[in-house]
């Protein structure tokens, strides 16, 4: 017995409207691939739904640190202008890659474009540098 008015049923329709459309942060967040070339290492970092505008990244104790920080923030009205839907949305996530006390944030190169965060470092070591430095992404 279906306890739904005839024409409507719940399940199928789950997926068709308001569900569907939603941005998700899951902890998929952040797939990164490592591999080295002509003597850099290149991370290619997955960040869909931030914008650069969302991501920093600086150096610290040899550690390179990426964060990407997103707020989403929907309204909806209807005809007359009266609120019918309001949602926040708020989602973060980090990695850190442990690149030597010995590169500088002049030495990394970073690039964001269509959701992608590509990164190119050099494999070979430099003098010491011991202070925070923030890397520039173009």
């Amino acid at each position: 017995m279906k306890y739904f008015p005839k024409g409507l049923d719940v399940f199928d329709d789950m997926f068709d409207g308001f569900f569907a459309k939603q941005p998700t942060f899951t902890g998929s967040a952040m797939r990164t691939d490592v591999y080295e070339k002509d003597g850099y290492y290149n991370l290619d970092i997955e960040l869909p739904g931030y914008n650069k505008e969302d991501v920093q990244m600086d150096i610290i104790d040899g550690y390179l640190n990426i964060k990407a920080t997103h707020n989403i923030s929907n309204e909806e009205k209807d005809a007359k202008g009266n609120l019918i839907r309001s949602e926040r949305r708020f989602g973060t996530c980090s990695r850190s890659f442990y690149v030597g006390e010995n590169i500088k944030a002049e030495d990394v190169k970073a690039k964001f474009e269509n959701g992608m965060l590509n990164i190119v470092l050099p494999s070979k070591e430099q003098k010491s540098i011991e202070t925070k430095q923030t890397v520039t992404i173009e």
